[in-house]
């Protein structure tokens, strides 16, 4: 089988740190680069290049749309699917089923859906939406059973503990129902992921802990008559030799200040998010001891919530990592890297070839009437700034 790769949409702007933060002296290293739909669509084309298979778009109160986004991204790309994040619960499931038909049609089959139940009570209830994280999980549950079988064809009459539908039906179903990804650590995430969902995700988490949590999601879903793939989702700093590689991550690190690591660690200790509480237990808002597991560096866990760990070292090591994560069971990989857009790059031109000459992957193939896609070569990218 061969793995396959994803890489991320900054709907949040992206910039050449974890933050825009760092020296005002040399602000102009670490200046924003703003979201525009011109800067996404690089991105999006150079993942398309580099034989990425989509491209993950976030949701929260902090990003642009990413309906509206990708919708907008996605005449400017031929073969590249997008990983959409919504959140159940905050539309109708009718309206979410039709909005995916109508995006696969129109899209020729592009579309991935990622799951997120929403782990913060106090983000929830600023888009209206008052139950708390356990009748979150039972609402998510109620609404894939709806809007899966809307796609099948289905009449659909519900009548569950925190949604109904009567006579509901889609007069297009979609060509193809859209595969589904999710991810989460609790109890109720696990078994909601074991009855429904195509991919489980997980962070990434030392292989240990990865391989434990696979396997108790793989017992849920035999339970339900079920078999799951299983995917990952990391950030990446790759170089030429483990030493360059080890320099930018510290970089990153050196950068940015105490101030911004003691206020972003204050507000994830109250996280609802089991996963959120064992990136968490991975650095203990300490920069020491980061590098976690070989390679497997939680620096990046400083300064952001969720994804919070990174794959750190030369192409090799970077490639051997990735092969481990393999012989757990998992088969896609979910990346980004700061910036998005360079970083791509070291990965697509530096770790993909390599893993080509293993046999673990192959370029993803192109419709017929698209272009080619580009065979990415090992070497340093040479890349310039865009403009802002």
């Amino acid at each position: 089988m061969s793995l396959t790769f994803h890489w991320f949409l900054p709907t949040q702007g992206d910039s050449r740190g974890l933050v825009a933060d760092g020296d005002p002296a040399d602000a102009s290293a670490w200046r924003s680069r703003p979201p525009s739909a011109g800067y996404l669509t690089q991105i999006a084309r150079a993942a398309e290049d580099l034989g990425f298979e989509g491209v993950l778009t976030p949701t929260g109160a902090w990003c642009e749309d990413a309906w509206i986004t990708t919708a907008i991204v996605l005449g400017a790309v031929q073969r590249l699917k997008f990983l959409v994040a919504f959140r159940p619960g905050l539309v109708s499931p009718t309206l979410a089923a039709q909005m995916a038909a109508t995006y696969q049609r129109l899209s020729g089959g592009r579309l991935l859906l990622n799951v997120v139940t929403g782990g913060e009570s106090a983000e929830q209830r600023s888009y209206g939406d008052f139950l708390d994280k356990e009748a979150r999980y039972a609402r998510t549950d109620e609404f894939l059973q709806i809007v899966t079988r809307l796609w099948e064809g289905d009449t659909v009459t519900f009548r569950g503990a925190h949604l109904t539908v009567e006579e509901a039906v889609l007069h297009q179903p979609p060509p193809q129902r859209p595969p589904l990804y999710f991810g989460g650590s609790s109890p109720a995430a696990l078994r909601v992921a074991a009855r429904h969902v195509d991919t489980y995700l997980t962070w990434g988490e030392p292989p240990a802990a990865v391989a434990e949590k696979i396997g108790r999601v793989r017992e849920l879903a035999a339970q339900a008559g079920r078999t799951l793939t299983y995917g990952i989702r990391l950030h990446v700093i790759t170089r030429d030799t483990a030493d360059e590689a080890w320099r930018a991550a510290d970089h990153l690190l050196e950068r940015l200040s105490p101030a911004t690591v003691a206020q972003v660690q204050a507000g994830l200790v109250r996280s609802e998010s089991e996963g959120q509480r064992r990136m968490l237990a991975l650095h203990g808002g300490s920069r020491e001891r980061l590098e976690v597991s070989p390679n497997l560096w939680a620096g990046v866990g400083l300064a952001r919530g969720g994804a919070g760990t990174a794959l750190v070292g030369s192409h090799t090591e970077v490639a051997d990592r990735i092969e481990e994560y393999h012989r757990l069971g998992i088969t896609e990989f979910i990346f980004s890297g700061y910036p998005h857009l360079e970083e791509a790059y070291w990965f697509g031109e530096g770790v993909l070839p390599l893993l080509r000459q293993r046999g673990l992957w192959r370029p993803p193939a192109a419709d017929t009437d698209a272009a080619p896609v580009h065979v990415p070569f090992v070497g340093s990218p040479r890349l310039s700034a865009p403009a802002s």
